[in-house]
């Protein structure tokens, strides 16, 4: 079973795109789910906090969204630092995202999608596991941009990409009066 699995996972990095995964443009969906900290994730309370950067992943402990996971930790800060905010979300427990949490030293919150509703509602869901694809939402709660075939080993910097060019230009300095 595990071998299965196995070579499962190893072909998800590379799974086409979903031809029903929402778009940059459409409204994303509104929804409610377990978050890995005990509290509820509602996507309308998180809009505040946009950019809000979703992304789906298979299953926790795999070598690829190991990789997928560890990669957004270690970019994380220049993700904040352009003011996004990360929430992962897959089919396992709270109980697994705490361990995959702890043993990663994740600095964002899991979303437990374990009835797959999430998944089905952004158009990613898979009979076992999301398939593994980004969604950057704005304060709106539409979705700026998408990612419906994501490779874990680039994903951290294709996501910093993004934002960086969704994001506002600096403002302009003003050049002080003379009188």
């Amino acid at each position: 079973m595990i071998a299965i699995l196995a070579v499962l996972l190893s072909l998800a990095p590379t799974a086409p795109a979903r031809a029903d995964a929402l778009k940059a443009g459409a409204a994303a969906p509104d929804f409610s789910a377990p978050l890995s900290d005990g509290t509820t994730f509602r996507l309308h309370d998180w809009l505040a906090r946009a950019p809000l950067v979703i992304y789906f992943y298979p299953k926790d402990f795999t070598p690829g969204c190991t990789k997928e996971a560890c990669s957004l930790r270690d970019e994380f800060s220049a993700l904040r630092g352009l003011k996004a905010t990360v929430v992962g979300v897959s089919y396992d427990s709270i109980a697994s995202h705490k361990k995959f949490i702890a043993k990663h030293h994740l600095p964002f919150p899991l979303v437990s999608d374990s009835d797959h509703a999430v998944a089905k509602a952004f158009g990613v869901a898979g009979w076992l596991f999301a398939d593994r694809a980004t969604f950057i939402i704005g304060r709106n709660g539409k979705i700026l941009w998408a990612d419906p075939s994501v490779n874990p080993s680039t994903h951290a910097r294709e996501l910093r990409a993004a934002l960086a060019a969704l994001a506002p230009p600096p403002a302009a300095v003003a050049a002080p009066k003379t009188p």
